[in-house]
């Protein structure tokens, strides 16, 4: 019994190898010549494992030989397959080929990520980790078989199987889109600065535009028109906003610092009440004689009838005056006879 159990023991190792080799093999349509470069590829550094000598021991150091390789390999192949396209095209297109989230769904779809070994968490929805793994074993690939390895890996068991590389090339992401919509969710000011603009040996115009977002400076873009140079700008402005929380946190001081700016009043508002008091001289208005009573009230009463008397006329700058003391009074039997006497000398 015992002899069967150091027998299965023994076997563990060995069933765990090939069971790895079978996997690689199903990824990578051919057998490793030397597996510990692919075992380092797939050691993400959450586990914490380190060598002989204490250094640590995982897949970054891959992710960065394969990061270069996969540079080099996929702008070989848009080179050839986009005869006469511009740099602008091509430098686009292996940029979406070779992007985190592509080589994430790759690492996902190819069956890499499930053999990624890290400290018990899922990777399965990590596009990073998953592009990161994906870049490691380009970098072991290279190590092991070399560059021509590398490129027969990307061309016949990527291209076709999982990628369409034309409808990636001819796929247009809009990125200057996707950053208006950014700084309009978040209500801050953005425009594109123009630079310069020059020509090429060919007398070709190259434009040049820089991202300025709330006046902190973003990234700059170059290209063959306005729209591509906007393009250019606004993805690396992205990617920057994505990677460095600095970045965002100064824009959004600078946003602080403008809104305060205009909630703050820069003068307080004049009185119009009080301005007028500078210039307006208050008269004392006296009692009328009991001999212009019978005029005043005359007056009073046709003020109500027409629109050219001095009432009227003065009834639109009724806040200057105070008319709560102003009352009527009867007649007395006095006054109408002595109105009666004025009425009666005039006549004569």
């Amino acid at each position: 019994m015992w002899i069967s159990n150091i027998i299965d023991h023994i076997k563990l190792p060995f069933r765990k190898e090939k069971e790895l080799f079978s996997s690689l093999y199903e990824i990578l349509g051919f057998y490793p010549h030397n597996i510990e470069y692919y075992r380092q590829a797939l050691m993400h550094k959450s586990i914490g494992r380190r060598n002989d000598k204490g250094k640590p021991l995982n897949n970054e150091r891959l992710e960065f030989l394969g990061d270069a390789i996969l540079d080099a390999i996929v702008g070989h192949i848009v080179y050839s397959q986009y005869e006469g396209k511009r740099e602008g095209f091509l430098t686009n297109t292996r940029s979406k080929l070779v992007s985190r989230e592509t080589l994430g769904k790759l690492a996902n779809e190819m069956g890499l990520s499930q053999l990624l070994l890290s400290a018990g968490r899922s990777n399965s929805h990590n596009s990073y980790v998953g592009g990161n793994a994906f870049e490691a074993l380009v970098g072991a690939i290279y190590l092991d078989r070399g560059y021509d390895a590398c490129m027969w890996f990307w061309q016949n068991r990527v291209l076709g199987k999982y990628i369409n590389i034309d409808k990636v090339a001819f796929k247009e992401v809009n990125f200057k889109s996707k950053l208006l919509e950014w700084s309009q969710k978040n209500k801050v000011r953005m425009e594109y600065r123009m630079l310069k603009q020059k020509q090429d040996d060919n007398g070709s115009p190259i434009f040049s535009f820089q991202v300025v977002i709330e006046g902190i400076e973003g990234e700059r873009g170059s290209g063959y028109s306005k729209k591509e140079a906007q393009q250019l700008a606004s993805k690396d402005t992205l990617q920057k906003l994505k990677r460095e929380p600095q970045f965002v946190d100064a824009i959004f001081k600078a946003k602080s610092d403008r809104t305060k700016m205009e909630e703050t009043p820069t003068m307080l508002v004049p009185d119009p009440e009080k301005e007028q008091e500078d210039f307006i001289i208050e008269q004392k208005q006296e009692e009328p004689d009991s001999s212009d009573k019978s005029a005043y009230s005359e007056s009073s009463e046709n003020s109500e009838h027409s629109d050219n008397s001095e009432y009227s006329e003065s009834s639109d700058s009724s806040d200057d005056f105070d008319l709560s003391d102003i009352t009527h009074k009867e007649k007395s039997r006095e006054d109408i006879i002595a109105e009666a006497e004025a009425a009666a000398f005039a006549e004569a």
